[in-house]
């Protein structure tokens, strides 16, 4: 697990016992960066990982999201996407090829002061054609 020594150091700061399987599951997140779904990370990690399961998967996520390691998006309707926790920030998703893009946004301080809401999260969604779907048209 030399490779994974950064992701063994963090589950562990969090107070998360670090299971070969969230190691990885951390790992793909740091690593590839297309905001997968639960379906693609247990279809992409099951190749490697014969004992994995869609369960485990889910609870892994919801344990690194609980910790602040993840955060869960929700891009479309019901489907929830995840990425690891790298500050604020928004997303573009193309309607031509459903790529997903992070995008630099500023902080959104419109609900700061109104008295009575509590916000636990921000998000921006930017849809339109990405720069390669764009030049296809």
């Amino acid at each position: 697990m030399k490779k994974f020594d950064t992701e063994l150091k963090t589950l562990k700061s969090k107070g998360i016992r670090p299971s070969y399987i969230r190691v990885r599951i951390l790992n793909y997140l740091l690593e590839e960066r297309i905001h997968p779904t639960v379906d693609e990370i247990y279809e992409k990690l099951g190749k490697e990982i014969l004992t994995l399961s869609k369960t485990t998967v889910y609870n892994t996520l919801k344990l690194l999201v609980e910790k602040g390691l993840a955060k869960a998006i929700n891009i479309e309707g019901n489907e929830l996407r995840y990425e690891a926790e790298r500050g604020f920030h928004g997303h573009f998703k193309c309607q031509e090829c459903d790529s997903i893009y992070d995008i630099a946004v500023s902080e959104i301080t419109f609900m700061d002061n109104v008295e009575g809401y509590l916000i636990n999260d921000e998000q921006v969604l930017i849809t339109g054609l990405c720069p390669k779907c764009n030049m296809s048209k």
